[in-house]
C-alpha cells in the first residue's frame, strides 16, 4: 500500500510522504523545523523534526502539519526542542514559552527557581534573557497579567475575595494592599466603578483648548484636553463611572498652574505626583516617555529598542494612546519612524501644536 501523503497548505510546498518525513526525523535535520511536527505515543509527546532527543520506534509516531493539531489530538510540547518556538528569534521564543507557563499557572507559586527547572535554564540566564526580550523579569510579567485578570473579574461583578483568587492571589492583607497601590484604588472601589472614591477636578483654558485636570488624594489621575467643560466632564465621568467627582479650583489651582508651565516650557522642574493604574509594559513605557526632553522626538521604534521591545512598535503606540495623563507623561513626544506625526488621543492638531509650542520654546 502506498504512503499516505501529507498536504501542507500554510506553508505553499509539496506534499512528503511520511517515509520522507521520518527520513527528516532521523537526520535531525533542522532544515524541516516549522514545516511539521511529530509525535510519539509513548510518551505523549510532540517534538521538532530536529529535536536532540533519542528517537523513538517508527510505529509510535504521528505526523502533523502544525503544534495546534498535535495538541488538539492530546500531544504536549516537547519542553527540550520548543516546537512552537519556531520566530527566527530563539531568546524572544523562549520569552514567549515562559509567558505561557506563567500564564497558565498564575494561581501556583510560579518562582524563578521553578522557571529555571522548566525551561532548564540557570535562574541568572533566564532572568536576564527574558528581560532582554520583554523588558521586564518574570516575576513583573507575572504580576501584570494577575492585575489584568483581577481587573476583568472586578469589571465583570465578581466579588473581590473570589476575584482575587481567581486572578491568582492570595487572601492576606500584603496582597491587598500591594493591588490597591496598583489599581490607584482598592479593589472593592474598583469593582463598584470608583463609587465613593473622592476625585476633584478642575478645568482650565489652556494653549490647546479647555483642559481638564482630575486628582485623588494620591496624585493626578487624569489630564484632558477637550473643546469644553461640559465634554471633559463627561470623559470623567466614563473614566470613572461611579466616583464621587467635585470641582475644586482652588484646590488644584498650583497643579493647573505647574501643568501649563510646563506645556509652555516656562518651568520644567515642578513635577505632578500621578495616580494612575499600568501594566508593566505600560508602565516602563510612560517612564521611558518622561525620559524624552522638552522639545525632542522619538519614534515607536526608538521607544521599543530603548525599554528592550525592539519589536513591539505597536504595543508602544497602544500604550501611548491610553495614556491618561496629557502632557505628564509626554505621548505627544512620539512620531512616526518618517519624523511626521501620528496620532494622538486628544486630535492631531494639538498634537502639532504642542509640539511646535516645545520646539519654538526651545529654540529649534
Amino acid at each position: 500500500m502506498p504512503a499516505r501523503r501529507l498536504n501542507f497548505a500554510a506553508d505553499n510546498k509539496q506534499s512528503q510522504t511520511e517515509d520522507g518525513l521520518w527520513n527528516a526525523v532521523v537526520a535531525h535535520d533542522s532544515t524541516h523545523d516549522g514545516e511539521f511536527v511529530f509525535a510519539v505515543s509513548t510518551t505523549g509527546v510532540y517534538c521538532r523534526p530536529s529535536c536532540p532527543a533519542k528517537r523513538p520506534r517508527r510505529n509510535n509516531v504521528k505526523f502533523f502539519s502544525r503544534p495546534e493539531q498535535a495538541e488538539k489530538a492530546g500531544f504536549r510540547a516537547c519542553l527540550r526542542c520548543r516546537p512552537r518556538s519556531i520566530g527566527g528569534n530563539p531568546q524572544l521564543d523562549l520569552a514567549k514559552e515562559i509567558c505561557r507557563f506563567i500564564e497558565q499557572h498564575l494561581d501556583e507559586p510560579v518562582t524563578l527557581g521553578r522557571l529555571a527547572r522548566v525551561f532548564r535554564q540557570s535562574q541568572f540566564h533566564l532572568q536576564r534573557r527574558f528581560k532582554a526580550a520583554l523588558g521586564v523579569t518574570p516575576r513583573e510579567y507575572a504580576e501584570s497579567c494577575r492585575l489584568r485578570q483581577l481587573k476583568r473579574n472586578l469589571q465583570a461583578g465578581d466579588n473581590v475575595t473570589r476575584a482575587m483568587y481567581d486572578a491568582g492571589y492570595g487572601s492576606s492583607s500584603r496582597l491587598y494592599e500591594k493591588t490597591a497601590s496598583q489599581l490607584g484604588m482598592t479593589p472593592d472601589k474598583y469593582r463598584r466603578g470608583a463609587i465613593a472614591a473622592s476625585i476633584r477636578y478642575a478645568c482650565a483654558d489652556s494653549p490647546l483648548g479647555r483642559m481638564l485636570i482630575a486628582a485623588t488624594d494620591r496624585g493626578v489621575c487624569a489630564i484632558q484636553f477637550g473643546r469644553s467643560d461640559s465634554e471633559l466632564i463627561e470623559g470623567l465621568k466614563r473614566e470613572f463611572p461611579f466616583a464621587v467627582r467635585k470641582s475644586d479650583d482652588r484646590g488644584l489651582r498650583e497643579w493647573v498652574e505647574a501643568l501649563l508651565s510646563k506645556i509652555t516650557g516656562k518651568n520644567l522642574d515642578p513635577a505632578l505626583p500621578l495616580d494612575i493604574r499600568a501594566t508593566a509594559f505600560q508602565r516602563r513605557v510612560w517612564t521611558y516617555l518622561q525620559s524624552i526632553p522638552f522639545g525632542a522626538t522619538k519614534s515607536y521604534q526608538d521607544v521599543a529598542k530603548a525599554i528592550g521591545r525592539p519589536s513591539a512598535s505597536r504595543a508602544v503606540a497602544r500604550a501611548c494612546a491610553t495614556n491618561p495623563v496629557a502632557v505628564a507623561i509626554p505621548c505627544h513626544r512620539v512620531v512616526r519612524q518618517d519624523g511626521k506625526d501620528s496620532g494622538y488621543r486628544w486630535g492631531l492638531e494639538r498634537k502639532k501644536k504642542l509640539l511646535l509650542i516645545e520646539h519654538t520654546a526651545a529654540g529649534k
